[in-house]
């Protein structure tokens, strides 16, 4: 196995990967530390026109210091790439932590939110707005602490300029007044990502979900939506001036910090030590063709799914007996299943894709990790399926399937009829792939 290092850093295993960047895990080799090297390519900004967008981000983040906000160490930059060395946060997505958990309790959605309320403030203290709130956003530290990441749009007003006028973000987040395409206030626009996120957090589903984005557009912008039943009051209240579709009447970040529900334990967090901040090396990386150039031994290369290895089958298979890793009883149905496949993992990703869909589910795909959702067969519920692809050996890829929401029995119906829609792509012993030939022989015949 080759080690590739760029500068001090020695760079490991991919930990995430979008249209125009991918994130490795690295470790400085002087005080090791380990930090998140994202690595941007820089004909591909050239030929998309973003390096404007780039200067900002990374001028944004340079500008941007405090305890809830991923922490910008370093840039470096080769001939062809740029390398943004970032805080590595190893506790993962909020959106993981809902998927898998479903709704949170009323005291750790509050910590949570205070965290995020505190973190937009400062950043918007700075003149710095982040325009792409939402849980896939929201970084956990090892100790449960949040952390606000992927600033990519985020915006610096002009000098003398006080409203907005891109739309971006995501719909289910987005505030009215960006869709409408008019100018807005990105401090108040932030703010109601802000409330969408607090009603996730307690209900464990969006307030404003449509298959059809007319339709949901028209919910945001009459901001029609109920409250669960175990909401408390003050939540309830606070999240009504939040997601309130009149900009002019909107709650405001200060004022959130005043309402009660809000003050409840609440301890505001603490700024770090100033640092004197200079912008002109983002100019020189991104305007120079040279560039300053790291020590590189390069060899990019998509590092594929997770790897496991013996100690991971372990924790899978909750014990040394590993039959429970390929163990499709109803019992494990319930809550946990997994596949076996040897087909390339490209293909299997693709293929769950494709048949989710085809069943009349939203799809999300992050690397290898999947999450279906949609409503139950019965249209009464919110009903969401993570899967996540982990590499067993070079021959064998494992899917592991998690009902995130939903009943049970929905989900047990979901997983038959999804699974012999795969039959094409899922591995079986010898022995159980006779008795389904002789199954299906049988039933012909009749």
């Amino acid at each position: 196995m080759v080690v590739r290092k760029v500068g001090k850093y020695e760079v490991g295993r991919t930990i995430g990967e979008g249209t125009f960047a991918k994130v490795k895990f690295a470790q400085n080799t002087e005080t090791g530390e380990s930090v998140a090297m994202k690595i941007l390519d820089r004909s591909t900004i050239l030929k998309h026109k973003m390096v404007d967008q780039i200067k900002r981000e990374i001028s944004i983040m340079k500008r941007v210091r405090h305890l809830h906000v991923v922490r910008l160490h370093e840039v470096l930059a080769s001939r062809t790439k740029i390398y943004i060395i970032l805080e590595f946060i190893t506790g993962g997505e909020l959106f993981d932590k809902i998927v898998h958990h479903g709704r949170l309790s009323e005291a750790e959605s509050r910590r949570y939110f205070q965290q995020l309320i505190d973190g937009v403030g400062y950043c918007h203290s700075k003149g710095v707005y982040h325009r792409d709130l939402k849980p896939e956003n929201l970084l956990l530290d090892s100790q449960g602490n949040l952390k606000i990441s992927d600033f990519g749009l985020s915006a610096l007003p002009e000098e003398g300029v006080s409203l907005l006028r891109t739309t971006c973000g995501t719909p289910n987040y987005v505030a009215p007044e960006v869709l409408s395409h008019k100018g807005y206030d990105g401090a108040l626009a932030d703010a109601w990502s802000c409330g969408v996120i607090l009603y996730v957090l307690m209900a464990g589903y969006l307030p404003f979900d449509e298959m059809d984005l007319t339709t949901l557009y028209s919910k945001i912008e009459r901001a029609d939506y109920s409250c669960p039943s175990w909401f408390p009051v003050g939540a309830k209240s606070l999240i009504r001036q939040i997601l309130d579709p009149n900009p002019q009447t909107r709650i405001h970040i200060e004022d959130i910090r005043n309402d009660e529900w809000f003050k409840k334990d609440y301890t505001p967090a603490g700024f770090l030590e100033y640092e004197d901040i200079n912008l002109d090396d983002v100019n020189a990386f991104l305007d120079d063709s040279e560039g300053e150039r790291p020590d590189e031994q390069c060899r990019d290369e998509d590092a594929g799914p997770l790897n496991l290895n013996a100690f991971d089958l372990i924790i899978l298979s909750q014990g040394l007996n590993l039959s429970a890793l390929f163990d499709r009883g109803q019992d494990s149905v319930k809550h946990q299943t997994r596949f076996v496949s040897q087909k390339p993992a490209k293909l299997v990703l693709s293929s769950m894709e494709v048949v989710a869909q085809s069943m009349g589910f939203k799809t999300h795909i992050r690397n290898y990790k999947m999450r279906v959702e949609g409503l139950s067969e019965n249209k009464a519920s919110h009903f969401s399926v993570i899967l996540e692809i982990f590499e067993v050996t070079p021959i064998f890829v494992m899917v592991d399937i998690q009902k995130a929401a939903g009943d049970a029995g929905e989900y047990l119906k979901f997983y038959k009829s999804f699974c012999n829609n795969l039959e094409d792509i899922i591995w079986k012993p010898p022995s159980e792939y006779t008795k389904s030939r002789i199954t299906k022989a049988k039933s012909k015949q009749r």
